[in-house]
């Protein structure tokens, strides 16, 4: 964030507009730098992603639930811990929720974990019991004795899982589960896949929960790259309330933190 360099692309302007989102999280000179020497106002995608995201976190219409995936817990701890205190209900899928199994006592064969995360996925998995929260995890998997297209794959349940495969998405009766949860929802946000959905045979969850957002009839959120290229890839982002242009920069907002690119800006 050269000031230098923000100088230098403002002598070019009379008024800056932001309308990248998808770097509010970052303080680049031209997302946050060049604020300080012109007038500096948001775009209307901008707009919409706050006034959508700002919505989930201060006013969200119950039931209000979150979809939360991907690989790692510890890319979502801040998420986690802010949404656990706004939701009905939490819904885990993806390679993170090895991690939160592993915390209950399950074996999960080679499946991703996080050994370090297990202590906060149990705190988690505490608080959420305390406060009166579903935190659904998955009752079934697709595993794999090997991460690519023809490696062979079986149905387990969660008490199943072989010591020699590993966990690559979400099962049948989880899908089914799911979706009825997502069904009631009148607030839902959706961040992260339910497992590796780049290979095909391993993207069906990631697909139906991309199915079940686009069917729910209340308000729907989707953010984070392989979410919004999920909604994208099977043409269901139409059907979507709001697909977020923002990956790190919706969970940061969702979060609470003070995005840099946003906070410069004069009209919010």
């Amino acid at each position: 964030n050269d000031p230098g360099f923000a100088k230098t692309l403002a002598e070019y302007a009379d008024v800056y507009v932001n309308d990248a989102f998808g770097t509010a999280h970052r303080a680049h000179a031209s997302t946050e730098g060049i604020a300080h020497y012109l007038p500096a106002v948001a775009g209307f995608l901008m707009e919409k992603e706050i006034n959508f995201l700002g919505r989930l976190m201060h006013q969200p219409e119950q039931p209000y639930m979150a979809i939360i995936g991907g690989a790692k817990v510890s890319t979502k701890i801040g998420v986690l811990e802010k949404l656990i205190d706004k939701v009905g209900a939490l819904i885990i899928g993806g390679g993170m929720a090895y991690t939160f199994l592993k915390a209950k006592g399950f074996e999960v064969g080679r499946s991703i974990v996080e050994t370090g995360k297990v202590n906060l996925a149990f705190e988690l998995i505490k608080k959420a019991d305390e406060k009166g929260i579903k935190l659904l995890l998955p009752l079934d998997h697709i595993v794999t004795d090997n991460i690519e297209e023809d490696g062979k794959t079986r149905i387990v349940d969660t008490n199943a899982i072989p010591e020699s495969m590993i966990g690559v998405d979400i099962g049948p009766k989880t899908i089914r589960a799911y979706k009825k949860e997502i069904k009631h929802g009148k607030t839902v946000l959706w961040n992260g896949p339910m497992g590796i959905f780049e290979i095909e045979k391993f993207s069906k969850g990631t697909n139906q929960i991309a199915r079940a957002l686009a069917a729910c009839a209340g308000i729907t959120v989707v953010g984070g790259g392989d979410s919004v290229a999920a909604v994208n890839k099977i043409g269901v982002a139409d059907k979507i309330s709001h697909v977020s242009t923002g990956g790190g920069a919706s969970l940061e907002l969702l979060e609470g933190r003070e995005l840099p690119g946003i906070k410069a800006l004069q009209d919010l």
